[in-house]
């Protein structure tokens, strides 16, 4: 039996109506709230003519049938109400990296055909600059905040359009076959939307499998059961929802039947919050990401005290948390498990590593029951004894594609023997033990602080400063981001230019988070004969640099 994901959530609702679902500050939603609001977000979307218009079986794998709609939101109720509500019309919600500037959204936008988008309100300046440039919108909805702005031209208010709405789902018949999508820069400095079955993510990602049988659910009273018996855990996500580990965290956290604990604030990483709502709700399962914020984090706990006796598990995901990390966590938190995850959007989760007092130095993860690795040429399955540099994949419920990209899709979903893959995009080998080792991406992408850059981007909006003459982006190793984006810059003659100067220009472009921590100027940028940037020589400029 297969399950779409607003259905799921709906039956436990059912069951556990009075059990808090989800808890932000001093907002409180039970299961019956919760599924109540997201219904009436799902008759706002009805009601305005969105939903599915063309069956999967009728589609390609890099095809969608259905309205998508844009979560341009901060962490809070409002986005998963918003997310589970879009499900239950059957459109199709996507994240949008909030940090992004107006011409980043427009082509998100666009490449998403967004039919509606909901937003807060510290954004609605930026919704009226681009809503003209976006053809195919029906419906702007802003979710009210602490920054004052006016409602946007033609928007609704999120609150007045769900109180004017019964609490009821609308009048269709929700499917498996429905799209739950996540956008990921990935490796070309464009955000994709990854097609998922809900069905795929629910099992693949979500854990929506009995804990009894390890085998998947074979009808909805057993996964009910055990979310009545087991849903007691207590989550907070520490990123954004705008990224699918934390929106992973939460559909697992309402499918389960336990309960999602946000922090308050808005816009970056908060210890003292996180840690003063560890305290206050008993959190006892964290999500983090890698370094950096992990150490901001472990700072926090050095300077004030805390009861997190209540933490048990720290899930870590979409970058390396060092040994040091780890140490500090279990040295601070007794009874902790580290959890580390290897995975991708594309291809969901991989495997795993557990960390303990005794695996500390372990850097090696245990692949999952689907988790597999490919040979170079991706034209085989390699066997556990074979230990050359492959690539890492999976198999099973995977996605489907690449929205509007077939070439892309059947490269990333190759067939092997008649099998279908997900490759993941990281190198890989095995270890005589049977584990695998994580080589890192084969593309030039720096993962800085969990976001993935494209070097090409950053060289090209430094390229429109009048002073460069050539630029090569890498990215360097740090203790706090894991990796920071670096800038080799080569002047115009006779130009010049400071680091801030460059960095404003880019900033005109990109987002914040994609500019160069770091720009070293050097007489010349050394490339090869036929043009192609030399990485190899950048990384070692950006390593011989001061920090």
């Amino acid at each position: 039996m297969e399950f779409d994901l607003s259905s799921v959530i709906g039956a436990v609702a059912e069951a556990v109506p009075d059990r808090e679902a989800v808890v932000h500050g001093g907002q409180r939603r039970t299961y019956a709230e919760f599924v109540g609001r997201a219904n009436q977000f799902a008759r706002l979307l009805h009601d305005h003519g969105l939903g599915l218009h063309a069956e999967r079986s009728t589609l390609a794998a890099h095809e969608s049938g259905q309205d998508h709609v844009a979560l341009y939101l901060h962490n809070g109720i409002e986005f998963l109400e918003a997310n589970v509500g879009a499900f239950a019309a059957r459109t199709a919600p996507f994240n949008v990296n909030y940090r992004y500037v107006d011409d980043e959204l427009v082509a998100l936008l666009g490449e998403q055909r967004a039919r509606a988008v909901v937003f807060h309100s510290r954004f609605a300046p930026v919704i009226d600059r681009i809503a003209p440039r976006l053809e195919h919108l029906a419906l702007l909805v802003q979710v009210a905040d602490d920054s004052d702005h006016d409602l946007a031209t033609g928007a609704l208010w999120y609150d007045v359009a769900l109180a004017a709405r019964p609490t009821t789902a609308p009048p269709l018949s929700t499917h498996p076959d429905d799209l739950y999508v996540l956008c990921t820069g990935g490796t070309t400095g464009t955000p994709k939307g990854v097609l998922w079955r809900q069905a795929d993510l629910y099992v693949a990602a979500l854990g929506g499998m009995s804990t009894r049988t390890r085998t998947e659910f074979a009808s909805t009273a057993d996964l009910v059961t055990e979310a009545v018996e087991r849903g007691s855990k207590r989550n907070l996500a520490t990123a954004p929802f705008m990224h699918g580990a934390a929106q992973w965290t939460a559909l697992t956290t309402l499918t389960h039947g336990n309960t999602m604990v946000l922090t308050p604030g808005v816009g970056s990483l908060d210890p003292a919050a996180v840690w003063t709502t560890v305290e206050r709700e008993r959190v006892t399962f964290l999500q983090v990401v890698g370094d950096s914020f992990a150490r901001p984090l472990l700072d926090e706990l050095d300077r004030h005290s805390y009861d997190v006796s209540s933490l048990r598990i720290l899930n870590n995901g979409g970058a390396t948390l060092s040994v040091d990390a780890k140490q500090r966590l279990l040295d601070r938190i007794p009874g902790l498990s580290i959890v580390d995850g290897l995975g991708s959007s594309e291809a969901g989760p991989i495997g795993h590593h557990m960390t303990d007092r005794e695996s500390l130095e372990g850097s090696t993860f245990r692949l999952g029951p689907f988790g597999r690795v490919l040979s170079a040429d991706l034209d085989a399955v390699l066997d556990p004894d074979d230990d050359s540099v492959g690539w890492l994949a999976t198999t099973g419920r995977i996605p489907l594609g690449y929205l509007g990209d077939a070439e892309r899709t059947a490269r990333t979903f190759p067939l092997i023997d008649g099998i279908r893959f997900a490759v993941a995009g990281d190198r890989g080998r095995f270890h005589p033990d049977g584990s695998v080792e994580l080589l890192g991406r084969d593309a030039v992408t720096i993962n800085t602080g969990g976001e993935k850059v494209f070097a090409e981007e950053v060289e090209q909006a430094l390229l429109r400063h009048h002073a460069v003459h050539d630029v090569v982006v890498c990215g360097r190793p740090s203790v706090r981001w894991g990796n920071e984006v670096v800038a080799i810059v080569a002047l115009r003659a006779g130009a010049a230019a400071t680091p801030e100067e460059l960095c404003a220009t880019a900033g005109e472009s990109l987002a914040r988070f994609k500019l160069p921590k770091l720009i070293v100027f050097r007489d010349r940028v050394q490339r090869s004969p036929a043009g192609k940037a030399d990485y190899a020589w950048a990384r070692a400029q950006a390593g011989e640099a001061a920090p």
